[in-house]
């Protein structure tokens, strides 16, 4: 089992800052990539961003590219998502995800699923 603890959301306004974080515990060793996904209310979960553990690769949503930045810390098992520019559009609970595929961007490759974190953007 993998446990996974997403922080770092809140509320801000457009065109802020947030960075969140999610933290990696249990048996993390056969992890290849780690995700985050977002739900808007009525909304299917999507695909935000996605980064292989080894730090090789990384994706976006065409959405979120050249906003956003996955990174990760080793050292921590932690990975961070870095989301500049925010707009409305962004609201969501964002959960962290972690699987054991290198590459995985869509939400059926994931294995294991944080609890989720509420970014809310006001205009």
């Amino acid at each position: 089992q993998v446990q996974l603890v997403e922080s770092g959301g809140g509320l801000v306004q457009a065109g802020g800052s947030l960075r969140l974080s999610c933290a990696a515990s249990g048996r993390t060793s056969s992890r290849a990539a780690m995700g985050w996904f977002r739900q808007a209310p009525g909304m299917e979960r999507e695909f935000v961003s996605a980064i292989t553990w080894s730090g090789t690769n990384t994706y976006y949503a065409n959405s979120v590219k050249g906003r956003f930045t996955i990174s990760r810390d080793t050292a921590k098992n932690t990975v961070y998502l870095q989301m500049n520019s925010l707009k409305p559009e962004d609201t969501a609970v964002y959960y962290c995800a972690a699987s054991f595929r290198a590459g995985a961007t869509s939400r059926n490759e994931y294995n294991y699923w944080g609890q989720g974190t509420q970014v809310t953007v006001s205009s």
